[in-house]
């Protein structure tokens, strides 16, 4: 129990530390794009990034579980993850013909007919990105998740390097930003292909439709979660927003990314180390473990408060005064992305315990329930009601999946950690909305109180002895402490 659950703790720690190069990358990125682009022409690419990303990582969820899943199980993981590659290569490259046949009509529906050639520059990156992003989960399946955590923080860091060259220096505006995107996805590439270089053309011996047969419903919930996802600011736009409005609230959107990550680093990793326990017959282990998953999401809801108390510090220093009404947007968009992260890692569970199908059926009424809610809510508040709507869809889908979760491995929500998080999260609201100013001091303070979030939650006593033990000796077996001791 032990010895999985530090291995599961190292990978998360490791790959959410990679995958976190996108806050201050991030943070320098949006800051140049903002302050060169403004309002109207960032709304604009981020119309573009919106489009093609969710198109990216609609693909791309529809093997990700399952090609951690198979590649983990199998002896000879070659020819399975040969058949992966390809997938994600043919459906990559048919996503970009359809954007280049079809960007008028979308231009059109859109209301911006300069969208066209940005677009189709942009639907380059899509094969490349899903061949980078399946070399991902063939990194875990192998249990390679230094390896992944490396591939993935060169990509933000190439991405960063090459829009600065473009767009600050260069000059190129929006088709810098864009080539910046196209040239961080061959980076990952080609870091993540030293490593596993599967066959890519050559014909496997793997049947494809074993991938299928699995990954059908989750496709489903990974369509309908995709849908989901940025559909509030495509509403905003088709329900009478601007292109500067779309803007302000892409913005808001770009800055409630870091719940996404954690999810992205979690879920991956916790599925597989609950396969593994699963096919160990421990199935003990595996529920006390997912338990703790959804104990620990609960936990981070202090940090989305911090968030939501510095929204408006936060985008004044990182867009500037322009983007400042995109606070009120983040404060909101935040508990929503936490509540999205919790779908993430009970979705895990359930498929986990073979119940992908369970999945889809969870997510699909948050799409109905948040169109009704945009039509209703948008034309009379404006980014305001997308953002609220949003919310409470995210928590239907996320109670909906707790329930879920109780009925098959009987995991009851971790009442007592949320009243300790509600408490520490008013506590930390409250002193952020008064010492967090708009300011180069806002930095350090809001590290300063992310610092003080733990502190509270354990004098609350949310960690028990051997919790706390457990915690102590994964710190004192990692090289990078040891090295701090010296």
């Amino acid at each position: 129990m032990k010895h999985a659950g530090r291995n599961f703790m190292s990978g998360t720690f490791w790959v959410f530390v990679a995958e976190a190069l996108i806050f201050p990358t991030g943070l320098i990125t949006a800051g140049i794009l903002t302050r060169r682009l403004g309002p109207e022409g960032y709304g604009l690419l981020t119309l573009v990034a919106v489009l093609v990303s969710w198109v990216e990582w609609t693909i791309t969820s529809i093997f990700s579980r399952t090609a951690v899943k198979f590649v983990s199980d199998a002896d000879d993981w070659q020819p399975v993850a040969t058949v992966i590659l390809q997938l994600h290569l043919g459906l990559g490259a048919i996503a970009t013909a359809f954007f280049w046949v079809f960007a008028w009509p979308i231009a059109d529906l859109l209301d911006i007919p300069t969208l066209v050639p940005y677009l189709r520059l942009f639907a380059l990156d899509i094969p490349i990105f899903c061949l980078a992003y399946a070399h991902r989960q063939l990194l875990i399946g192998r249990g390679l998740f230094q390896v992944r955590a490396v591939a993935s923080g060169g990509r933000w860091i190439a991405r960063l390097a090459i829009i600065a060259a473009l767009v600050e220096y260069a000059g190129w505006s929006i088709n810098g930003a864009i080539i910046g995107s196209l040239g961080a996805s061959v980076v990952e590439l080609i870091m993540a292909r030293w490593f596993v270089r599967p066959p890519l053309l050559s014909q496997s011996s793997f049947p494809p439709q074993r991938l299928f047969g699995y990954a059908l419903p989750l496709f489903l919930f990974a369509m309908s979660l995709r849908l989901f996802d940025k559909l509030d600011l495509f509403m905003l736009k088709i329900l009478g927003g601007t292109v500067a409005q779309a803007g302000v609230y892409g913005a808001a959107q770009n800055l409630a990314f870091v719940p996404g990550i954690f999810a992205l680093s979690f879920s991956p990793l916790l599925l597989s180390t609950l396969n593994s326990s699963l096919r160990a017959g421990d199935l003990l282990q595996a529920k006390q473990m997912g338990a703790n998953s959804v104990r620990t999401v609960v936990a981070l809801i202090p940090f989305a408060a911090l968030a939501a108390a510095a929204s408006v510090p936060i985008v004044s220093v990182v867009y500037g005064q322009a983007f400042e009404r995109a606070g009120p947007v983040l404060a909101v968009l935040i508990f929503a992305a936490m509540a999205l992260m919790m779908v993430s890692v009970v979705t895990a569970i359930l498929t986990a315990a073979g119940r992908p199908k369970l999945t889809a059926i969870l997510v699909a009424p948050m799409l109905p329930l948040s169109v009704l809610g945009y039509v209703l809510f948008v034309p009379s508040f404006g980014a305001m009601g997308a953002c609220w709507v949003n919310l409470v869809a995210s928590v239907f889908g996320a109670a909906a999946a707790m329930v879920a979760l109780y009925k098959i491995w009987a995991i009851a929500p971790p009442l007592m950690t949320f009243v300790r998080g509600a408490i520490a999260s008013i506590l930390i609201y409250a002193i952020g909305v008064k010492w967090i100013t708009p300011d180069p001091s806002f930095l350090w303070k809001l590290l300063a109180l992310c610092l003080v979030i733990p502190v509270i939650l354990l004098c609350l006593g949310e960690l028990s002895k051997a919790e706390r033990a457990f915690i102590s000796g994964w710190l004192l077996q990692q090289k990078w402490i040891s090295a701090l001791k010296k």
